[in-house]
């Protein structure tokens, strides 16, 4: 059963001009990913705006894009739904098309107590027998998971990650020092939150990353779990290089930037759909220039590398 550690990149959905479903351009991430080293792969989840897919694509991505990736990367897959039953039904799915495990955020808008938070976790956990990893966003959907509540998961069999996005080292701490190794600690690459070296500082695995989709290698490299001296100054030293571009990643509701980055580098991104808009002219004129500055473009950019 997969336990995620290192670099999990949340990977967009790439739409074509007609705003389906772009496969082919699928492929092209899964095979850039598996080329610089990327751990594992996080499908349909907020970078990938899964709550703007119908259940058709949801269903379709997990046929085809799951099937590309095996042999090639492992996936979790995001299957939340607005409710328990919905959530069941697609990750029973997932499991059927050969994901090797689901990620789950709260079901967003509705602001269930920590009791409805467990018991809709534990019913889709206890609906498949693959690997699931809870993802703790309260920006997005208005409510923290406790602590508490992520050690009760924890003695789920198949519960074995929690990534977290929040600014409370505190509750890193307390979920570290209370669930142990029984699950793996996640968290995501926000500079706001800045909570890549606590994570790893207190025995954590890595993250579950948007920069990795830009940055792939040095997300692999900033992302592993310390277990020397120079894996402390490894992660330290690339975070303060690349967070400006770190920042910038996350300056636009995700993932209005990485998409631009993407088509930056000559990878398939397409737009970002109604209601998120594209950047504009404006907004995007100091994204080729700190890419460049950084090596970026020279490293990973896809027409440069054909010629």
């Amino acid at each position: 059963m997969i336990r995620p550690e290192g670099s999990w990149v949340a990977i967009p959905t790439p739409f074509t001009e007609d705003d389906r479903i772009d496969f082919d351009g699928f492929e092209k991430l899964v095979d850039f990913q598996a080329e610089h080293g990327t751990d594992g792969l996080l499908l349909m989840g907020s970078t990938g705006e899964s709550s703007s897919l119908t259940v058709d694509e949801r269903q379709e991505i997990l046929d085809k894009v799951l099937a590309y990736a095996k042999e090639k990367l492992p996936v979790l897959a995001g299957t939340t739904c607005g409710n328990t039953k919905q959530t069941i039904q697609l990750s029973q799915y997932a499991q059927r098309a050969g994901a090797g495990g689901l990620l789950l955020v709260v079901p967003p808008y509705l602001r269930p107590t920590q009791d409805g938070v467990y018991e809709h976790f534990k019913a889709v956990a206890e609906s498949v027998d693959i690997a699931v990893a809870i993802y703790n966003n309260p920006g997005r959907v208005a409510v923290n998971i406790e602590p508490a509540t992520v050690v009760a998961l924890a003695e789920l069999p198949n519960l074995v990650a929690d990534k977290e996005a929040m600014p409370n080292i505190g509750q890193l701490v307390q979920i570290r020092r209370q669930a142990g190794d029984s699950l793996n600690l996640l968290c995501c690459d926000a500079p706001g939150f800045s909570l890549i070296v606590p994570t790893l500082a207190l025995g954590g695995h890595g993250t579950a990353n948007i920069s990795g989709n830009i940055i792939p290698g040095e997300m692999m490299e900033m992302s592993k779990p310390w277990r020397s001296w120079e894996d402390v100054e490894r992660t330290r030293r690339l975070l303060f290089q690349y967070h400006p571009l770190m920042a910038a990643l996350y300056s636009l509701p995700n993932p209005i930037v990485v998409k631009a980055a993407l088509r930056l580098l000559g990878l398939p991104a397409g737009h970002v759909r109604r209601p998120l808009l594209d950047m504009d002219e404006s907004q995007a004129q100091d994204l080729s220039p700190l890419m460049d500055r950084l090596g970026v473009l020279d490293k990973y950019r896809q027409a440069e590398r054909r010629t």
